[in-house]
């Protein structure tokens, strides 16, 4: 029987109220300004007297006094987002009030682009100590943000086995399983009572976070089965692990995506799964606080990617914005020129028949709607896997039914509100035409842009509404007013 279950220093428990975090938001920001007048007041105030000095050095203290007492009694997560919520010049002066003992957690829970910017203040010290406090599995979890001879110091202060487990999990891919999982659990033999586990368990200080089973090893710590806490405690306690363990259990690789593992703890509704190698050993497990996470990244990075934007620190400079943003505005700004190009050969058209000018951009504005529907369906389905090659054609099938019903009842609306407005069957005729075409081909595009970037290796989401918007427009002008010349000229 062997466990690996690891000691941490753990803060003391707070109040859990996101309510708090918010009201705790609001006075440090009201202290905050009160410190920024006093400093500016003293800044004007060179040549001040000694006691105006003090006065002003006991205003401060008596901020950073506050500071300290209302950050300090919030969870390290409420504080993560706090300082998450602040300018980085506020940020600083909160972060340095926080007390050490919560460095590491709130390092741990902190969004990517805000650790960067605290870690870089923080003295090589401050950063060993915090790293002290974490298992091999979050500091590797930091290690990209780390200086190097950080890592190297903190390696020092490990066990042979903390040091191979942290060099293993810095081994694998970012978005693999291998990167998330965790090398804090209990593992027990197939072989031994129920009674001799309760023994063994109780021995313990406290068991892995997120511990709903324990999993059943050989001696060669080859996975055999898993042992749920709940049917242990209600089991008789003679009766052998063997007897009781579950041999129906969901195993995952280390170089598994961390996408498909959510997936599998969304479809099967689990708390924890093993990792086992190729050669069927345990070495780690995923829980489901690493899952949830990773839920939200992939989804916070999907809102993002459709804009072609990349994750930044909102309150940063704005030059600093810059090369995320410009990018895929530039294209934007390609695509929307090309469409203006397509209007602009259709010169006389317009010129002959003004309407059209107004109504041309429903067309467009429709028909990218509606492509925007079938891509947000098709992007969610490829993140849950449920897209395949063989599926794919009669999906686009699919698609442009849905599509062609929706814009034929859309399309009697239009083609109404088009003869109110000019009086013509004919230009309502057009315009009921040309908006179902377009439609379908938002919804053609809808589905392709995503499995085609798929397909060549590329992020489905990654700048798809500006493509999508780039045909919608291009073709939904050309289609209106190509038919607009052969019929109304």
């Amino acid at each position: 029987m062997t466990g690996s279950v690891q000691e941490r220093t753990s803060p003391a428990v707070r109040r859990l109220d996101p309510e708090d975090a918010q009201l705790a938001l609001q006075k440090l920001q009201s202290v905050l300004k009160r410190q920024e007048v006093v400093e500016t007041l003293a800044q004007r105030q060179h040549e001040g007297s000694d006691r105006e000095d003090l006065l002003a050095n006991l205003t401060h203290r008596r901020h950073e006094q506050e500071i300290r007492s209302i950050i300090n009694n919030l969870h390290p997560a409420d504080i993560a987002f706090i300082l998450e919520s602040l300018p980085e010049n506020e940020r600083q002066i909160v972060w340095q009030q926080v007390s050490d003992e919560y460095d590491a957690d709130i390092l741990l829970e902190i969004e990517d682009w805000a650790r960067e910017s605290l870690i870089k203040t923080m003295e090589p010290a401050d950063l060993i100590a915090a790293a002290a406090n974490m298992d091999a599995d979050e500091i590797a979890d930091l290690a990209p943000d780390l200086p190097p001879e950080v890592i190297a110091e903190v390696q020092k202060g490990l066990t042979e086995s903390e040091r191979a487990q942290l060099l293993e999990a810095m081994g694998y891919p970012e978005d693999s399983v291998g990167a998330i999982m965790d090398f804090d659990m209990v593992r027990v033999r197939e072989d031994v009572s129920l009674e001799v586990v309760l023994r063994y368990l109780r021995r313990l200080q406290e068991l892995p976070d997120h511990t709903d089973q324990i999993f059943v090893v050989d001696r060669d710590d080859r996975l055999l089965g898993t042992l749920s806490l709940t049917r242990m405690l209600v089991s008789d306690p003679e009766t052998l692990v063997s007897d009781v363990m579950a041999a129906d259990y969901l195993s995952l690789h280390p170089l598994d995506s961390d996408a498909d593992a959510a997936n599998a703890f969304e479809r099967y509704d689990l708390v924890s799964a093993p990792v086992v190698d190729d050669y069927g050993r345990l070495i780690g497990r995923v829980t489901i606080d690493e899952v949830v996470d990773v839920l939200q990244e992939d989804s916070q990075e999907q809102e993002l990617s459709r804009a072609g934007l990349q994750e930044e620190d909102i309150f940063a400079p704005a030059l600093s914005a810059l090369r995320n943003r410009a990018p895929w505005l530039l294209i934007n700004l390609c695509t929307a020129a090309t469409a203006s190009f397509v209007a602009s050969r259709f010169e006389d058209t317009v010129s002959h028949i003004v309407i059209l000018a107004f109504l041309m951009s429903i067309v467009a504005g429709i028909g990218g709607n509606s492509g925007n529907q079938t891509m947000t369906m098709i992007i969610r389905a490829m993140a849950t896997g449920r897209i395949t090659g063989s599926n794919i054609w009669p999906l686009v099938k699919r698609e442009l039914m849905v599509t062609f019903m929706v814009g034929a009842c859309g399309s009697l609306v239009t083609a109404v509100f088009a003869w109110f407005i000019s009086g013509s069957v004919a230009i309502a005729a057009v315009m009921m035409a040309a908006m179902i075409g377009n439609m379908l081909i938002g919804a053609a595009l809808g589905v392709l842009i995503p499995t085609l970037r798929s397909r060549f290796g590329k992020d489905p989401a990654v700048g798809s509404s500006v493509l999508l918007t780039f045909g919608t427009d291009s073709l939904g002008f050309f289609l209106f007013l190509g038919l607009a010349t052969l019929f109304l000229l």
